[in-house]
């Protein structure tokens, strides 16, 4: 196997435990709630404390990346979070699981953007699609596992343990990355000549500046189209990551198994988008150029998601809505490691900037909506308003790829 797919394997199990981590507070959503004597808005305000940490921290970290490698920055992000995860288990009222899960979500803030600096500087340019793609199906498959490993742990030794156990994983992971892991290709022992020379020779990177000043991400409308984009994308998202299980169980009556199997298959379609997504991205690329290979899967992707959020919404049958919804995870999934290819086509040498800035304004999009989502709950009792703005949200998002340039460079002024 050549190195950079084996470079390819380990973000693929960073992504998988990443999502592991970040779902499992949805699967036991009931149990904590229960145990700490939260309604849906104090939870939301959990759920929340996450994306926003997240948010905050997305474009320091990437920007770390760019600097110093994703070598160290990698290792440092999975060591935080999985520390956090573990602490999550201790949790006792109401604020300190606020603060728990607001560092949880800065520990793991600038994973993908990091993620996306390996790409850069691992792999040809023709290839960044699909590797965008592998990454991103490898945390639908962590989502997918999460209700089927985290349930039976839980009813065999609590909720709390379920943290504890996730967080070893991904301090193993940390300690294999930093012994294993080298920034650039040609520092890797065991790599051919040939190989450095393909990635280097084609690589969509220029040795610039490690940085991207805040005068540039103001003044650049493709990267405000991207953030924005991203922003109203990941309203969707987070439905899935922080409500679905409560939606189900408590907005459509379904049974804890039901539940589980419905995640789960949403997350396995997921997974099957995010590959579909990158790998038709590439073949769009190669025969129609990199603007209409971004565009059509953004388009396409994110605009029948929308719609499929407004019929589960509109369905009086609770099944029916269970498999719309998971059909919308695979529509939606087509368009996100398009997204983070993106970053790579503009960002190059900045990849991790570039992806940090966009990162941070979906993640503000996932608070908004993870606080939005229990108001509205508590409020009316409606647990398919949100799926009705969600709908409108998506719509707007792939609108918005008709903005967005692959062939625009992000340039440092």
């Amino acid at each position: 196997m050549k190195v950079r797919y084996q470079v390819l394997s380990g973000l693929f199990l960073l992504s998988t435990i990443t999502y592991l981590d970040r779902v499992c507070m949805n699967v036991v959503s009931k149990y904590v709630k229960a145990d700490l004597d939260l309604d849906n808005e104090e939870f939301g305000w959990i759920l929340g404390s996450f994306s926003l940490a997240y948010a905050l921290f997305e474009i320091p970290t990437g920007s770390l990346g760019d600097k110093i490698g994703p070598r160290r920055v990698l290792t440092r992000v999975v060591l935080w979070w999985s520390g956090f995860t573990a602490l999550t288990g201790t949790a006792f009222n109401f604020l300190y699981l606020l603060v728990v899960r607001f560092l949880f979500g800065a520990g793991e803030a600038g994973a993908y953007p990091n993620a996306s600096i390996v790409i850069a500087r691992w792999f040809p340019a023709v290839e960044v699609g699909r590797a965008q793609s592998v990454i991103w199906a490898a945390g639908r498959l962590g989502g997918a596992l999460t209700p089927l490993l985290v349930i039976p742990l839980v009813h065999w030794a609590g909720w709390r343990w379920a943290f504890g156990v996730l967080g070893i994983m991904g301090v193993l992971w940390a300690i294999g990355w930093y012994v294993w892991f080298r920034d650039e290709p040609s520092e890797k022992n065991g790599i051919s000549e040939v190989e450095v020379q393909t990635i280097e020779a084609t690589r969509s990177l220029k040795h610039t500046d490690h940085r991207i000043p805040w005068t540039t991400i103001i003044r650049n409308p493709d990267l405000w189209a991207l953030m924005l984009m991203c922003h109203l994308f990941f309203y969707g998202s987070y439905f899935f990551t922080n409500w679905s299980s409560v939606y189900f169980q408590e907005g459509r009556g379904l049974t804890e198994d039901q539940t589980k199997n419905f995640i789960s298959l949403s997350y396995f379609l997921g997974a099957i988008g995010c590959l579909t997504g990158g790998f038709l991205s590439d073949v769009l690329t190669k025969r129609y150029g990199l603007k209409i290979g971004r565009r059509a899967v953004g388009v396409g992707g994110l605009g029948l998601s929308s719609l499929f959020f407004l019929l589960a919404g509109l369905t009086p049958d609770n099944e029916m809505a269970g498999y719309l919804l998971a059909v919308c995870v695979l529509l939606k999934d087509l368009a996100l490691p398009v997204a983070f290819a993106v970053c790579v086509d503009i960002g190059q040498r900045n990849a991790g900037t570039v992806a940090g800035s966009m990162n941070f304004a979906g993640q503000l999009g996932g608070f908004f909506i993870t606080i939005l989502f229990g108001m509205i709950v508590k409020n009316t009792g409606n647990f398919n308003y949100p799926l009705f703005m969600i709908a409108g949200c998506l719509l707007v998002s792939a609108l918005l790829w008709l903005r967005i340039d692959p062939t625009r460079t992000v340039t440092i002024r």
